[in-house]
Order: C-alpha cells, then structure tokens, then sequence
C-alpha cells in the first residue's frame, strides 16, 4: 500500500492514508496488444486471409488478464490493500462498467426494434422479414429462461450462506450455478445448430445473432469468473465479511440473467410474433 507517517511537533504520528495506488504493471499493455491481435486475426478471417495470428493473441490475452487478477487477489487478500475507500471506489468503477455493457446491449435492442416498428421493403414490409422463419419461443428459449432464473437463485443462495459462514453450503450453491451456466451455453449452441436462418438472413438474422451471440459470450464471461471465485473459495480467500471479488462475479451473472430476459421477450416472443 502506498502510503506514509507523518511526525507532528508533539511526537504523536498520523495514520496511513487509506488509498491505494497501484504499482506499474505491464499487463494492461500486454492486455491492449493481444485484444488488437484478436481484432487482426478475426478481420483476416472474415475476409479470406491467414487468420493465425488471432491463435498468439489468444494465448497473450490468457496469460495477461491471467496475470493480472493474479496481481489484484495478492493485494486484495495478502497484502491488505483493499481498504473500505479502495473498495467503494471498485465498487463505483464496476458499475460504471456494468453501465456500459447496459449501453451496449441497448444499441442493438435499438436496431432490432427500430428494424421492427418501421420496416423497410428489402424485408417485405413486415416483420419478421418476408420468407424468414423465426424460432419458437416456447421451446429451448423458454428452457434457457428457466436456466438463467434458476442460475440467479442459486448464486443468491450461494451468497446468503457466505454471508452466514456457511462456506460447504455456499461453495456447493457456487457448485451448481457454474453447472446452470454451462448448460445454458450448450442448449445455446444445439439452439444454434437447427436454427433455420444464418446471420445472412436480412437484418432479423444480423440483429438475432448479434444478440443472442453477445449475450453468450457474456454467459460465458461469467462462468469463469465464477470458476475464478469457486477455485478462490476453496483456497479460502473470503470471509463472511471481506469477499469483494465473488460480489462483482455475483452482480454480473445477475446482470446477464436480466439480460436475457429483455432478450426472450424482445427478440423471441415479441420480434417474431409482432
């Protein structure tokens, strides 16, 4: 922790101030340099070219984002350098990102219902498109709300025992929300493989996948930081009391489970029964 002692004239001393500055790292620039090599390497393969350099990028990018949460639990949980201030001003700066990730999925619910309330006559003047048919709500999407639902119970229940002491009950909880989280993914994907339309089809095809995709890749994004938070559990990293990491992993998979709502009723019931 970067702080100091300050000697006053009566001999008496004044505490450390209770912020953190962090020390030089490398890695949001190893982080910057393979997310531009994933960029390059997908561009390449959109149009035809040697996409290899995405396989290096991914590689730098695991070993960076690795290292660096690696870097922020030994200050967290080893040297004490989350203090009440530090920790208010992380909590301030995730949900500025969750506000962002909010602003993200809310320009592409724009396209879609914007493609919807007016639609133009390359799509037929209705929607959905002319020709294009869509899937049926009631079936693997309404499976995966169940998913998504009872995934955000169980992390919930998962939180509660914590907060008790109830490490074995919120461990195993933890246990079966990352097990709700990869099943969605993989009814997801067999969702994926009979759709009966492409991203090529028009704009509901663009709008659906881009959707659903962004949403996945979320879904997945907050698995493994929950696997993160289960390995840190078993390792007995938190306490009923300090445990900041696992809450951040707690707000984003609730955030992804209200998202998927928006994504069921928007895109699935009311964009293809419109």
């Amino acid at each position: 922790m970067v702080g100091y002692t300050l000697k006053v004239k009566s001999g008496s001393s004044l505490p450390r101030v209770p912020w953190h500055l962090v020390d030089p790292s490398p890695w949001p620039f190893t982080t910057s340099v393979s997310l531009l090599c994933v960029v390059l390497g997908l561009t390449s393969w959109m149009n035809g070219r040697d996409w290899s350099i995405i396989i290096y990028g991914a590689v730098l990018l695991s070993i960076s984002v690795a290292s660096w949460f690696r870097d922020i639990v030994i200050e967290a949980t080893f040297q004490g350098m989350h203090t009440k201030p530090v920790q208010n001003g992380l909590k301030l700066g995730f949900k500025l990102f969750l506000l962002s990730e909010l602003m993200l999925f809310f320009s592409f619910f724009w396209a879609f219902m914007h493609s919807a309330l007016s639609p133009s006559v390359d799509v037929g003047c209705c929607w959905p498109p002319a020709g294009l048919t869509t899937l049926n709500p009631w079936q693997d999407a309404a499976v995966n709300t169940c998913i998504v639902l009872t995934s955000g119970a169980s992390v919930t229940w998962s939180h509660k025992a914590m907060k008790a002491g109830i490490m074995s009950e919120s461990y195993m909880a933890l246990l079966q929300t990352i097990g709700w989280g990869c099943l969605f993914t993989y009814s997801q994907y067999q969702e994926y493989k009979v759709c009966p339309f492409t991203i090529a089809d028009s704009v509901y095809g663009s709008c659906f996948f881009m959707l659903t995709g962004l949403h996945g890749l979320h879904v997945i994004g907050g698995t493994s930081f929950l696997i993160a938070s289960l390995f840190r559990m078993g390792r007995r990293h938190f306490s009923t009391g300090h445990h900041l990491g696992y809450v951040f992993a707690i707000w984003y998979w609730h955030f992804v489970d209200i998202m998927w709502l928006f994504v069921w009723g928007i895109v699935y019931i009311w964009g293809s029964w419109m």
